[in-house]
């Protein structure tokens, strides 16, 4: 979806500062969100598409002005209220209120190291061949998609050559939507940052994983 999520290309934010000696969290509250979050994922309730969809349904002057695990509660919270797995009072009073509602899966403690390790694969068998090739010129298309996207605004709409083919992965734009898996092929796309920016940039080139779907040929009308 357009929204505040997708900064890229976005004026008066300032650039990005790294902190030297950044930590990973940065208040307690924060590796239990975290926690939460993956416990919650892990009963397959909701996917990991689902989740950034909710976090991205966030109004822009709330997202913009929260921190990365604040963002993170935030959308959790509304999957919670939404599958009946928690009301707001509940939330807000920091207890159960009714029964717990079942759930297909419970990670327990004991299985998480392994679970981390071992990841969380995306990637998909597909029955037929990639569209595009490596070297190929393609265009991005010109979306506005008022639900999950994975392509970023500032490169829609420009040219672009497929540097390499990552394989067929779970299509974010569906699998959010409750539309299913439905892989597709993965590429990354290499732009001219002149292509994006104008010729007001320092840059040489940026790279975008872009899915099957959101290109087209180059010389396409």
């Amino acid at each position: 979806m357009n929204g505040a999520q997708d900064m890229g290309g976005m004026q008066t934010f300032g650039p990005v500062r790294p902190a030297a000696d950044e930590r990973a969290f940065h208040a307690g509250w924060e590796p239990r969100v975290l926690a939460l979050t993956l416990a919650m994922g892990a009963t397959g309730t909701w996917n990991i598409d689902k989740s950034r969809a909710a976090r991205e349904s966030l109004p822009p002057a709330q997202y913009w002005t929260s921190t990365y695990y604040q963002i993170w509660y935030e959308g959790l919270c509304k999957l919670l209220i939404e599958h009946g797995l928690a009301t707001a009072d509940e939330i807000q009073a920091g207890h159960s209120m009714q029964p717990a509602a079942p759930v297909a899966r419970v990670f327990q403690a004991a299985d998480v190291p392994a679970a981390l390790l071992k990841g969380f694969p995306y990637d998909r068998a597909m029955g037929y061949p990639a569209r595009f090739l490596v070297g190929e010129a393609v265009r991005t298309r010109l979306l506005n998609p008022s639900t999950h996207t994975r392509l970023p605004r500032y490169c829609r709409g420009k040219r672009g050559e497929i540097v390499a083919l990552r394989g067929a992965h779970v299509f974010p734009d569906t699998n959010a939507v409750g539309q299913g898996e439905q892989p597709r092929w993965l590429y990354t796309v290499r732009f001219a940052a002149t292509e994006l920016w104008g010729d007001d940039t320092t840059a040489a080139s940026v790279c975008v994983d872009c899915w099957e779907p959101y290109l087209e040929p180059a010389d396409a009308p």
